[in-house]
């Protein structure tokens, strides 16, 4: 056998008996103590748009009936429905085999959508129950909270509304619901800021005014116990480094720098790499953010802990072709029906708990 044969059999069987090797090494470390990890996914979802049919009295919502300029039909509403449960039926699938546990959402027209939402042949066997309060906002959507009960138990919710000293402006109320996910009490406040109409810079005050009113349920729960562990999700149609995410709410970009009872916003690194949940003038922005509590980034690892987050960016959501091409795959694009998904890309966060599982069963 020539000299470079041998060396180079010689690596090979040493790679596979150093494999094996460390294989036994780790099979015998997991026998001494067998972990279980419990994973669960909390996600965001902007439904752009999810009205019904039905011309609604005292709601703007003509654009979007048979004779508004949509021509808003059942065909087109049926089909929204299937895309959209779809969508929400892939969440954290990666990781979870039931999807996503806890679902915030915006744009949605009223409980009696979100009722034909759940009930999708994507959707029906998870059996997602709903959190929804009417809100004033004057083309009447509101934002919501989806769960799954096998795993998130609700104990209680309120509905939070926004004034300003425009006592004319109307917006979506701020939803807070508290519950026990595996059993460990949480607390989910679902948000859609006022938007950018206008410009950015003249509609900065009434988004700094929404950050506020968040900041202050966020504190009122960290009143009540400074160990709260809380998620603040939304679109906040502004992006992490903006002055009513990363100042007036005071959601940090660097875990180091989240100092008890504050808030760390894994999605501003995320937007640092490029990635963002929805595109204007082929720029990407991160408005749909998932942001944190102390307590869930520094807790032990028995207990609910902030392990990673993404933007749920398929490629089944993203327009494949055109003048949009490369963007979230959109309903309505220029007044065209493009029979898409949503304007905007999901978020979502996963939280992690080892259990013992030798404990549990003796």
């Amino acid at each position: 056998m020539k000299m470079n044969n041998f060396f180079k059999y010689f690596s090979f069987y040493a790679l596979i008996f150093g494999f094996f090797l460390f294989s036994s090494l780790n099979l015998w470390a997991s026998n001494e103590k067998k972990i279980n990890v419990k994973i669960a996914c909390v996600a965001f979802y902007n439904q752009e748009n999810l009205f019904d049919t039905i011309d609604n009295e005292n709601v703007n919502d003509y654009e979007f009936t048979p004779n508004g300029p949509n021509r808003w039909n059942s065909m087109k509403y049926k089909s929204k429905l299937e895309k959209m449960s779809y969508a929400i039926s892939q969440i954290g699938l990666d990781v979870t085999p039931d999807g996503a546990a806890i679902i915030g959402v915006s744009e949605i027209e009223n409980r009696g959508v979100l009722e034909d939402l759940v009930s999708q042949p994507s959707l029906k066997k998870r059996s997602y129950e709903i959190v929804h309060y009417d809100g004033p906002d004057r083309r009447g959507v509101d934002v919501a909270l989806l769960y799954n009960p096998r795993y998130f138990i609700v104990s209680n919710s309120k509905s939070y509304r926004l004034h300003t000293a425009d006592t004319t402006f109307r917006t979506r109320d701020q939803l807070m619901v508290s519950g026990y996910l595996f059993g460990e009490k949480i607390h989910v406040i679902v948000n859609h800021w006022p938007s950018r109409s206008g410009g950015e810079m003249r509609s900065r005050p009434k988004r700094n005014a929404a950050a506020a009113l968040t900041r202050s349920i966020v504190d009122s729960l960290y009143r009540v116990d400074k160990n709260a562990k809380i998620i603040v999700m939304g679109d906040l149609n502004d992006d992490p480094f903006n002055e009513s995410v990363a100042k007036v709410l005071g959601a940090k970009k660097n875990a180091s720098e989240v100092k008890e009872t504050e808030l760390y916003n894994p999605f501003w690194k995320i937007l640092d790499r490029g990635i963002g949940s929805l595109a204007y003038n082929d720029q990407w922005n991160l408005f749909d953010q998932i942001i944190i509590s102390a307590p869930l980034l520094n807790a032990p690892p028995s207990e609910l802990k902030f392990w990673k987050a993404e933007v749920f960016n398929r490629d089944f959501l993203i327009q494949q072709e055109g003048r949009y091409k490369g963007n979230p795959w959109r309903t309505f694009a220029g007044g065209v029906w493009l029979n898409g998904f949503s304007d905007h890309f999901p978020t979502l966060i996963y939280l992690i708990k080892e259990v013992d599982s030798q404990a549990n069963e003796n």
